[in-house]
């Protein structure tokens, strides 16, 4: 057992007699994690794609809670985004016997009725972006989707120093999470930044989940409004698209956008000043988390609000209104120019 585990442990004496005899936050992980390294309980977290940045850089974090805990848990997927193989994987570790799955779904029907057999086995289903899934016994998500909106529009509003003409810009109209984000942004703005205005004419445009139309709607847009002085993305291909545009048109410093986008993608965009920050969550703390929750309802602990985890943006997590089941956290980040390189994905 690692030193760091074993310092917390060491304090739960402490940590009874200053609270009465009510183990504190840290000695109830630190007794869920002992357990399962007592109990030898196998966790192993399955991604849509290890070879995708995004999931490379969540195995960092399972490689990194192993080697800090000394839980057996391993990240493992079928090599490509192919929901029936990923459904396949699963059943493969139903039969083998595993303690827990933690799963982040290619395909939520698909993927629901293969965990309910893991269910049946007494297996511990964590999931994340799996929201609507049912048989699970908890999904992870990294925040509420209103606060993700808020945090997008205050890296917008920063960069056009909180005035001025915006639009938004979704996948499409029809994307869930996407509009959920851009609705809450343009709600927060209203109530918190008097001088920014919605673009009344077309306060929404899509991109298609693609860098080239988003590139192409913002020069249309910027052409058309000259007035427009931000946009607002929400797909990771918006912000980045939009830049191209502001780059080309030498409009650096007077027209500005924000969303969600991969750091090494965006790396030189941030770095000349043509986007002021992207915003994401961390894969790798996602990873961590799920483990940490396995280990708690394996340990059959009571999972209560507020649920912490250990993991930065996960420790103060909430029940979604009206769920049992789904958990938020705040996990969201901030990347600009000076930390742009630290994130290793």
């Amino acid at each position: 057992m690692k030193k760091k585990l074993m310092s917390i442990i060491c304090c739960i004496g402490m940590a009874v007699g200053i609270m009465g005899g009510c183990l504190s936050v840290e000695a109830e992980e630190a007794a869920s994690v002992q357990k399962a390294v007592d109990e030898g309980w196998e966790i192993a977290v399955v991604p849509k794609d290890s070879t995708n940045p995004w999931f490379v850089r969540m195995k960092v974090g399972v490689d990194e809670y192993v080697a800090d805990t000394g839980v057996d848990a391993y990240q493992i997927d079928t090599g490509v985004i192919d929901a029936t193989r990923q459904a396949q994987l699963v059943e493969d570790l139903i039969s083998q016997g595993v303690d827990a799955i933690c799963v982040v779904p290619v395909d939520i029907q698909s993927m629901d009725s293969v965990l309910k057999k893991a269910k049946d086995a007494g297996i511990v289903v964590i999931a994340h972006e799996g929201a609507d899934l049912q048989n699970v016994d908890y999904d992870i998500e990294a925040f509420s989707n209103t606060g993700y909106g808020e945090f997008i529009m205050d890296n917008l509003a920063e960069a056009m120093n909180y005035e001025g003409v915006y639009t938004t810009m979704v996948a499409s109209l029809t994307n869930g999470s996407h509009n959920e984000w851009a609705d809450a942004g343009v709600a927060y703005q209203k109530e918190k930044y008097p001088n920014m205005t919605l673009l009344e004419e077309n306060p929404r445009v899509e991109s298609d989940d693609n860098g080239d139309t988003a590139y192409n709607v913002a020069k249309e847009l910027i052409k058309t409004y000259p007035d427009l002085k931000g946009i607002m993305g929400t797909s990771s291909f918006d912000a980045p698209g939009v830049a191209r545009a502001i780059e080309e048109l030498g409009l650096k410093d007077q027209f500005f956008t924000s969303g969600t986008g991969m750091p090494a993608d965006n790396a030189e965009l941030l770095k000349s000043g043509v986007i002021k920050s992207l915003t994401l969550w961390d894969p790798a703390v996602a990873g961590k988390a799920m483990i940490s929750l396995a280990c708690k309802v394996l340990a059959e602990e009571e999972i209560s609000a507020p649920v912490d985890l250990g993991a930065e943006g996960y420790t103060e997590m909430t029940f979604r209104e009206g769920s049992q089941t789904i958990l938020e956290g705040n996990g969201w980040i901030t990347i600009d120019a000076d930390n742009v390189d630290s994130f290793g994905f």
